[in-house]
Order: C-alpha cells, then structure tokens, then sequence
C-alpha cells in the first residue's frame, strides 16, 4: 500500500508521474515499457505448440521459456503467460484450470483476410466464420489449446 513519506505533500499519481519523466538510462526505459503492459495468463495444452503458434502465427515475440510448462510473450504492449496446468504455480489458487471459455484478447489487423488465410493454411481453427459488424469485421481464432484470440479489422472509414 502506498503512503506518503513524512513532509512529502504529493499524491500517488504526481509521484508517480515524476518517475516516469525522470527516466534516464535504458533499464529505466524498460523497467516502464513493462510496468505499462496490459499482462494476459492462458492455460494450455502444450508450451512448445503455444510458443510456436503465437510466435509465428500472431507475429508475438518469445521474451522467456524457462521451464517446460512455462514462457512469456510479448506483443504490441501485451505481455501473455502461458501456463501449462500442474506446472508451477498454474492452478493452485482457485482450483484446476483448463483451456478454452470465451474471455479473450484482441490483435487489430488491416487485412483480416489474408492473417485467416494465412492461418486457415497453417492448419489453425476458428469459432465461426468472419462477421461484419458495426466497427469493422471479425472472427475468433482459436490457439492449440482451444483459447481464443479475437482478430479484428477495423472499418475503413
């Protein structure tokens, strides 16, 4: 919990904002980059089929893969943990998790057309067809592990 120093007359935020400006050397920079990304944990089936779907299908890059059941990606200010259930700490606090349900992130594209067909080809499967809708269109592709991942092509305007 955060608590004011003693004579220190600045809220949380204007503290805060003073350390973000004052940053001076590279690890600083991506100490911040990290603090502001959006973290996302999906259990799966497979690390290794994972790693290489996100890595190569959604264009996500490999930042670790310590252990078998474990690795961090990381992609446009998203950082995705993937878990493979029963290693380490996936699963102990709130019971056995699966794959799969229909909470997701979203990956904004300008040519939903080609990323399905590239992945269509790939061999990956999809909940549906792509649909039009008022924002644009799109279509919910699934990992290796059934955990969905929205693709989504804004209207052009």
């Amino acid at each position: 919990m955060w608590r004011p120093r003693l004579g220190d007359s600045r809220t949380r935020s204007e503290e805060c904002c003073e350390k973000r400006t004052s940053i001076r050397t590279v690890e600083e920079a991506n100490v911040h980059r990290e603090e502001s990304m959006v973290v996302v944990r999906y259990i799966v089936a497979d690390v290794g089929a994972s790693i290489a779907f996100y890595r190569d299908r959604l264009g996500f890059n490999l930042d670790m893969n310590p252990a078998p059941g474990f690795a961090a990606l990381s992609r446009d200010g998203l950082r995705l943990l993937i878990n493979q259930s029963g290693f380490g700490g996936a699963g102990t606090a709130g019971g056995q998790p699966v794959p799969g349900g229909w909470n997701r992130f979203q990956i904004e594209t300008d040519d939903l057309d080609r990323m399905v067909a590239d992945c269509r080809a790939a061999g990956a499967s999809f909940r549906g067809e792509v649909v039009q809708g008022q924002g644009g269109q799109q279509v919910i592709l699934e990992d290796p592990s059934g955990n969905p991942v929205e693709l989504f092509e804004p209207r052009k305007s």
